[in-house]
């Protein structure tokens, strides 16, 4: 792996979220993957405050984006995705599974109206496709199981793995969302441990855990020896009893119903209604709730 890319992450205290700038020092292109779009949903306000840190960032180090991608669409924040491409111009990118999740969604929040072929995009990536930033390669891999329409992006001798592989203390993502899967998750998790032993692993959430400081990077051999799930489970029945038993005690994300008929836009807020505010739907009844 002779590529190796610059990688500066952006972490978002609030939802546990890495935010990535990927770039090439040879040519000073660079992509920006998962940006957040703050929104706090005691007051249900919005701001731009973290995807404007990485505006500021780029600025300062002379980078142009060439594209903004998300590796899913998230449950525990908004995606800035939108923003940024109106701030730079930049192309949007999620992958193309994306409209599984939509008509999925669609469905929950009775949006009967709502695009449910991923236009919301300028690209929508399949299993194996290939992109440059700058003189870096850059191969898609499909990686679901915490959603359907997860992706990873393998950019030279880094992937960003976000909701697959945590670090190696805190396992691996859950996959009880509608639409996710543990035998999936085993075998997209499978396909990124393939990779070169000595491939650079971007998670995309760390919840520190003990109080630890924030780590995201880890590599493929790491997680291969450490990783506090795939170690222990020798098979994949294992893994799946495993993943099971513990989503069953899990709450679900606090924004996860906020965040999913925003993402499933690519980020855009709903249009304003008559009186000029935004609103977003929330359906009742609809995920278990562990009351516990």
């Amino acid at each position: 792996m002779s590529h190796h890319p610059d990688v500066k992450a952006f972490y978002d205290k609030r939802s546990f979220s890495v935010q990535y700038v990927v770039s090439d020092p040879a040519t000073r292109l660079c992509a920006i993957i998962d940006p957040v779009l703050d929104f706090d949903e005691k007051s249900g306000a919005t701001s731009t405050e973290n995807a404007d840190r990485i505006l500021a960032f780029l600025e300062a180090e002379g980078l142009t984006p060439v594209c903004i991608l998300d590796t899913h669409p998230h449950a525990d924040h908004f995606s800035a995705a939108s923003y940024l491409r109106a701030k730079t111009g930049a192309p949007i990118g999620i992958g193309e599974k994306v409209c599984e999740v939509q008509k999925l969604w669609n469905g929950f929040y009775n949006l009967t109206d709502a695009p449910e072929d991923g236009r919301q995009w300028d690209r929508l990536f399949a299993d194996g496709d290939e992109f440059f930033i700058g003189e870096i390669p850059v191969r898609v891999m499909l990686s679901p199981g915490h959603t359907l329409a997860s992706v990873t992006y393998v950019a030279g001798d880094a992937a960003f793995i976000h909701d697959t592989l945590f670090m190696p203390d805190s396992g691996t993502a859950r996959a009880d969302f509608p639409g996710g899967s543990a035998r999936a998750l085993w075998a997209s998790i499978q396909r990124i441990l393939a990779l070169p032993e000595e491939t650079r692993l971007f998670t995309g959430h760390d919840y520190q855990p003990g109080g630890r400081e924030l780590r995201y990077e880890s590599t493929v051999a790491e997680q291969r020896a450490t990783n506090s799930h795939i170690s222990q489970c020798l098979t994949e029945d294992d893994f799946v009893a495993l993943r099971e038993a513990r989503d069953a005690t899990l709450p679900m994300p606090k924004l996860i119903l906020h965040a999913l008929q925003v993402n499933t836009n690519a980020g855009r807020l709903p249009e304003p209604e008559e009186n000029g505010r935004r609103y977003l739907k929330i359906p009742l009844d609809l995920l278990h709730a562990p009351w516990g």
